[in-house]
């Protein structure tokens, strides 16, 4: 636990530095969650100045109108400065990987980003990949057309990546997907995302990953943290570790830290995401299946604000015009 808090304070100290310099620059602090968790979870030292350049890198090797204009960038600037030394070349092979997802049908936009990160971040077969990831996703979207969407793109891709049969892999899936949701677990997006957690992993039985899932979920509402559907996701991850009861209170400690604190009081939700992270990051092997879960939820996070911000603006807007006519 010592050492978990020790993360603590780096992510904090990272997280003021940035806030510090991009005051300006960025609308949503959430995004800068996600960056300065990278360092920490990655064990990867924080130097304000590199991170920029990267940044700067970015948003100037792309066209007028891409997404990557956008704070987004900061988010890739970290997940590149975290994982390769040789930045430039690493950021124009993911670009290339990026193009390889749009072509093969993905569309424009940042969590097709997320699916190339994925990408770059493995070795092997990675032009074949964009190809396999649209049958994965196709494969999902045919099982669950209205849950199935862009945000889906990153653990279609890392799906696609691993071994073996494909209809066996939406099997699986599916196969979480029903014995959690009879176990009481809420059909939606987050149970979907869950599943494809689970599915990542090849060491234990569906039966026992579930009944490990059941278990968490229980044991969170034992500890006072609500399980709402958005977290299952980290009852996942958290499953891969452990099931017992000393491991929630851990996180339940790391959620309060963090709830106490000045600059993340108002993100109750994100910070017990952290917490989940920040104590298995040294525990589980695939830590780009963390990054993946957790970038992919405050992106999803951010666009749905920004979506009811619009909807909001716009209907002012008509109830203005309707008064001036």
């Amino acid at each position: 636990m010592e050492e978990v808090m020790s993360k603590l304070e780096d992510y904090q100290e990272i997280y003021s530095k940035l806030k510090k310099r991009l005051r300006w620059k960025v609308s949503d602090s959430r995004s800068l969650m996600m960056v300065a968790s990278l360092y920490v979870t990655n064990k990867r030292p924080f130097h304000i100045d590199r991170f920029m350049e990267i940044s700067d890198y970015i948003k100037n090797n792309v066209g007028a109108f891409s997404t990557l204009k956008h704070e987004i960038r900061f988010t890739f600037a970290a997940m590149l400065d975290t994982r390769f030394d040789d930045y430039p070349s690493r950021f124009h092979e993911f670009l290339s990987l990026y193009d390889s997802l749009i072509g093969a049908g993905f569309s424009r936009g940042s969590f097709s980003y997320i699916a190339a990160m994925t990408m770059l971040f493995d070795g092997d077969r990675k032009q074949d990949f964009a190809a396999y990831g649209m049958e994965v996703y196709k494969k999902m979207r045919d099982q669950h057309f209205f849950l199935t969407g862009h945000s889906d793109y990153p653990f279609a891709l890392l799906l696609s990546q691993r071994e073996g049969n494909q209809d066996a892999l939406i099997e699986k899936i599916e196969g979480f997907y029903h014995q959690l949701n009879s176990a009481g677990f809420r059909k939606g997006n987050d149970l979907q995302s869950m599943s494809h957690i689970l599915s990542l992993h090849s060491e234990w039985s569906q039966d026992e990953l579930a009944q490990r899932c059941t278990h968490l979920y229980d044991t969170f509402k034992q500890v006072g943290i609500k399980p709402k559907a958005m977290f299952y996701p980290q009852i996942a991850l958290l499953s891969f570790v452990d099931e017992d009861l000393a491991l929630v209170n851990q996180v339940k400690d790391v959620w309060e830290e963090l709830n106490s604190s000045k600059a993340f009081k108002w993100h109750k939700d994100i910070n017990l995401m952290m917490a989940v992270n920040m104590l298995i990051s040294d525990k589980i092997e695939n830590n780009a299946v963390m990054q993946v879960s957790l970038s992919t939820a405050i992106e999803t996070l951010i666009q749905a604000q920004q979506a009811t911000m619009i909807a909001t603006v716009a209907a002012v807007s008509v109830t203005t015009g309707g008064g001036d006519s």
